[in-house]
């Protein structure tokens, strides 16, 4: 665990995260709550991911995202062997799988991109030339650095995409992307609604996101990532004025092994 940029007591931080690593992983969840708890009332911006994980063991309520610090703490540690553990120990491929799903139903062409939580720039990669301007954001500064050096991108922003939604005074874009963004977010309509006005009338929205089985509309799993029932998000689509126009069944990555159910969605707006 990264030590959080403030005046916190980071030694007693981290000696309890490690206490509450061993008890999730024993099983002892109550144990771990109450360590997790302490966690959160020393750093209330949750660096370490506390609340997501007080929700994956069944012990705190589901927040509407992932706090921006865990985001920002977990990419900045990942980002030098990001590229590595994505695709090479979790198989993950919806880079390329997205950039298909737009081939085959929405060719574009496509004058400006944008690219939600960008990371390294991997589906900036495959995006290729079928778009003739790509920005790009993330939380992650060290992201964002290696997306820079892959030279794809025309812009990068280091900071939130629903703040960056909300905020950003720029032409709007044929076409926005978020591959692997919605695991971080429980609540979707304040992305959807954010980028619904920052799209062309007929601009289109592509995501990936796994697959909730269950009762609710999402839910923190195991891995403590967020998990979303395909009828929620068409739901939340079609109030933020958008139309599915393909949901291609997807394996978001594997988790021990196991594949990651999940999908690509196209949607149109308007």
């Amino acid at each position: 665990m990264a030590a959080p940029e403030s005046d916190i007591d980071v030694d007693a931080l981290e000696a309890l995260y490690a206490r509450a690593l061993e008890a999730e992983k024993a099983d002892a969840h109550a144990e771990a709550a109450s360590l997790y708890r302490q966690m959160l009332e020393i750093d209330p911006d949750d660096c370490a991911g506390a609340g997501v994980r007080l929700a994956a063991i069944g012990q705190g309520e589901t927040p509407d995202r992932a706090s921006p610090a865990y985001v920002m703490t977990l990419f900045d540690q990942q980002a030098e062997a990001f590229d590595h553990i994505l695709v090479d120990q979790l198989d993950y491929h919806i880079p390329e799988e997205m950039a298909a799903v737009i081939d085959q139903h929405a060719p574009g062409p496509y004058a400006r991109a944008l690219d939600l939580g960008c990371g390294t720039g991997l589906i900036g990669v495959h995006l290729g030339d079928r778009a003739g301007h790509l920005t790009g954001i993330d939380l992650s500064e060290n992201m964002v650095e290696l997306a820079a050096a892959r030279g794809v991108y025309d812009d990068l922003y280091v900071g939130d995409v629903l703040g960056f939604l909300e905020e950003i005074d720029e032409p709007p874009w044929d076409l926005i992307l978020a591959a692997d963004v919605l695991p971080y977010l429980g609540d979707v309509d304040g992305l959807f609604r954010g980028a619904a006005p920052c799209l062309t009338p007929a601009g289109a929205l592509i995501f990936s996101t796994e697959l909730l089985e269950g009762e609710g509309s999402y839910r923190v799993c195991e891995s403590h990532r967020f998990q979303h029932r395909s009828d929620y998000l068409s739901r939340e689509l079609a109030n933020a004025g958008f139309t599915v126009t393909r949901a291609e069944p997807a394996t978001i990555r594997q988790e021990m092994g196991v594949p990651v159910a999940g999908q690509i969605i196209l949607a149109q707006r308007g």
